[in-house]
């Protein structure tokens, strides 16, 4: 196509074209058209005190945020105080309204039928546990006080314990028995074994089911030894003490051959007293046996057979015997549930930090 005819196309007006909307344009200007409605104007420029008032406003927000979040966290602090104050005083009144029922509420539900008059030793023998002397002595003076409790009855099922404890419920039944006026009687229930069956011996009369426990009438102390164990491990016993003996228990000292000695002779008194405090209570009733007093523990069958008991039975067909039903009012006083929660928190925690619970090593305990 020659120049003269090429310059008279360009001069050609655009034509229409029916398939658009617009004139037909050449790919350069339909790139420009593109292009000039994808850009978007530039904003117009801020001024500063514009843009000042602006930033005020994002930090005001910014800052309302931050107090509407701690308005927030407070109220919800203050949900959870209000809920623990509420929950423990709950807690605190539910105790007091138990420990006052325990004191007043026990005695006011006496039967006014003949009844056995109950008084509960369960568990370990020990000042701190609720087999405490003191808890069952105040039992059985309550149950001994009661007009219509036709006998008392100490209903046992203990492995034994503390030496000093069953010491003092034995002389405090000792007591009532000779004051004289209704009858003592001890029923075994599963275990009825040492420092339990020396309560038990100061009964008029002892009861237990043919396969009970009963006897171990015997003196234990147990300990262990780690003098060796620290020397392997390379650790310094330091111990100071006034006096030359006063350590000899110590579980990581050796023990001399005069302590063992010394040892075995307390062992033997307090072994001693239990053996005179069953032949006080069962008196001509015993066996002559020399196995009876070594430790060993009987059958309650095995036990009749001996002396050590009465008879066999339960405490059930024992109420029956006597009024031909189940007659039976527990004068054990109640424990307050939350002096039993510190107790055992702190008795757990004791045990877990591997310090003695026990007030006495000497026990007249099953092993």
């Amino acid at each position: 196509m020659s120049d003269d005819k090429r310059q008279d196309d360009d001069k050609r007006p655009e034509r229409e074209d029916r398939w658009t909307d617009g004139p037909q344009l050449t790919p350069e200007q339909a790139r420009e058209v593109r292009q000039a409605k994808t850009e978007k104007p530039a904003p117009p420029a801020e001024s500063a005190e514009v843009l000042r008032e602006r930033q005020r406003l994002a930090q005001q927000e910014m800052l309302d945020r931050w107090i509407g979040g701690v308005l927030t966290e407070q109220r919800r602090s203050r949900r959870w105080k209000l809920f623990f104050r509420f929950f423990f005083a709950a807690l605190i009144l539910a105790s007091l309204a138990t420990s006052f029922y325990s004191l007043f509420g026990d005695g006011a539900r006496e039967p006014e039928r003949q009844h056995l008059g109950v008084v509960t030793v369960r568990g370990v023998i020990d000042g701190e546990s609720p087999a405490s002397a003191e808890r069952i002595i105040e039992g059985l003076n309550r149950a001994w006080d009661a007009d219509n409790a036709a006998a008392v009855v100490l209903h046992i099922d203990s492995p034994g314990g503390s030496p000093v404890q069953s010491q003092r419920v034995y002389q405090e039944i000792m007591r009532l028995r000779e004051e004289g006026g209704k009858p003592i009687i001890a029923v075994i229930e599963d275990v009825g074994a040492s420092g339990a069956y020396y309560m038990a011996a100061a009964a008029d009369e002892i009861i237990a089911a043919p396969a009970s426990l009963v006897g171990s009438i015997g003196v234990i102390f147990a300990s262990f030894g780690f003098e060796e164990a620290i020397d392997n491990l390379g650790i310094e016993r330091r111990i100071y003490v006034s006096g030359e003996n006063k350590g000899f228990l110590d579980p990581f000292s050796p023990v001399r051959p005069e302590e063992r000695e010394f040892w075995q002779t307390v062992m033997d008194t307090t072994h001693g007293q239990f053996i005179e405090a069953v032949r006080l209570g069962r008196g001509d009733r015993l066996v002559e046996d020399e196995r009876l007093f070594s430790g060993l523990i009987w059958s309650g069958q095995q036990a009749y057979e001996l002396g050590l008991i009465d008879g066999i039975g339960s405490l059930d067909a024992l109420s029956r015997e006597l009024f031909g039903e189940v007659r039976l009012h527990d004068y054990t006083p109640r424990l307050d549930p939350f002096e039993r929660l510190t107790r055992q928190f702190g008795r757990v925690a004791a045990e877990w930090m591997g310090v003695p619970t026990s007030r006495s090593p000497v026990r007249y305990q099953l092993p």
